[in-house]
């Protein structure tokens, strides 16, 4: 064997060594870490943390230490949560990929939920953006606890009077990419024609109206008991997937934003105007590639066609809560709240999350607006 063929042969060895020592690594889950010490005196709170990867059963609800505020912080007493996708994803730890940031074994950081509405409770020295009182909403590490810490040059921004905690908390998540996949991604402009795939869905129910507020007509899938909702929302047309496939209505279209990955691409192409774009949302359940196809069939099929196919990951801007605070605040754009949980249910919020039968929203509720527990409301 001649001298290039053994090292190749070696360094195909050693790739693969890699490879299967990284799977081995990234999938590896530990046992949970010790719970918390609390010093006698210190100031404690309610919260719901992951020690450890897994399913529901596996989040705890605890007393913590309460946040303090650096200089330039904000300590927010939480209303009001919204529980997402992405909280399971980081539950779960799953697909094993982003185990490589949030921790291997375990999480690097037990604090769960992103999604929040309260009053602002106290401040740093420095900061000079929010007071004492305000009401406030955005995204941030730790808000399935009745406090948490965040910059106030980060993913917050004022509450409108006129809206409701909950209906804020709703927002930050689901909105914010619905607006960044239909603004930024899809370059949506009054006139065109988008169809959302996933209405009736958290990012879906929200898409469906701003998509109305950029000018657009709006076509919604979804399934039979949500046709009504949706069409509620503003949608010019809506399909009952049970009984009709958008794929082949002769419908062309401008934009395409999926949520689902219901259809493959060549039929989404089918009903895509020969210079439309599609943005995909999300992708299916998994550990290790299905997550990561869809995105990875659009970069492959993206350069040989003229239409653009991408996909996107929704970063949380306090411009863009400003945006939606105004929307919000003129009553074009609302929350479709499908239940309601206390804090020490959160797990069962989650269970009920990833059945993907939400119609709208998953809150939990906290402080003030928290009843008893034990059940789903």
């Amino acid at each position: 064997m001649k001298l290039r063929f053994k090292i190749l042969n070696g360094f195909l060895l050693v790739l693969c060594a890699a490879i299967v020592g990284l799977a081995i690594t990234i999938s590896y889950t530990s046992e949970c870490d010790p719970r918390p010490e609390i010093t006698a005196g210190e100031d404690t709170m309610k919260a719901v943390v992951s020690r450890c990867y897994g399913g529901p059963e596996a989040l705890e609800y605890l007393d913590v230490k309460k946040p303090q505020p650096g200089p330039k912080d904000v300590i927010v007493q939480v209303k009001a949560a919204a529980v997402n996708p992405l909280d399971y994803h980081y539950m779960r730890g799953s697909p094993y990929l982003m185990r490589l940031s949030a921790g291997i074994g375990s999480p690097n950081d037990p604090r769960m939920g992103v999604d929040f509405a309260g009053v602002v409770a106290q401040t740093g020295d420095e900061v000079t953006k929010f007071a004492v009182g305000d009401e406030v909403y955005g995204g941030q590490s730790g808000a399935f606890a009745e406090y948490l810490v965040i910059p106030e040059d980060r993913g917050i921004a004022a509450k409108p009077d006129n809206v409701r905690f909950e209906e804020a908390a709703a927002i930050p998540i689901a909105a914010i990419t619905a607006l960044q996949a239909l603004r930024d991604h899809g370059r949506l402009k009054a006139g065109e024609k988008v169809l959302v795939n996933g209405a009736s869905g958290g990012v879906g129910t929200y898409a469906v109206q701003i998509a109305k507020v950029l000018g657009a007509e709006v076509h919604g899938v979804c399934s039979t008991r949500n046709v009504e909702m949706v069409r509620a929302l503003g949608a010019d047309h809506v399909f009952d997937y049970k009984n009709e496939n958008y794929t082949e209505s002769g419908i062309e279209y401008d934009l395409i934003v999926d949520m689902v990955g219901s259809q493959s691409l060549t039929a989404n192409r089918r009903v895509l105007k020969p210079q439309g774009r599609m943005v995909l949302v999300g992708g299916p359940k998994g550990n290790w590639i299905a997550p990561l196809w869809p995105p990875l069939k659009a970069m492959m099929v993206s350069p040989f066609v003229d239409q653009e196919i991408g996909a996107m990951i929704a970063r949380l801007s306090a411009k863009d809560l400003e945006y939606l605070a105004g929307l919000m605040a003129d009553g074009r754009l609302t929350s479709r709240i499908d239940s309601r949980y206390a804090l020490s249910d959160t797990a069962e919020a989650l269970r009920y999350l990833e059945t993907k039968r939400a119609r709208g929203k998953v809150i939990i509720e906290i402080g003030d607006l928290e009843k008893p527990s034990g059940s789903r409301r």
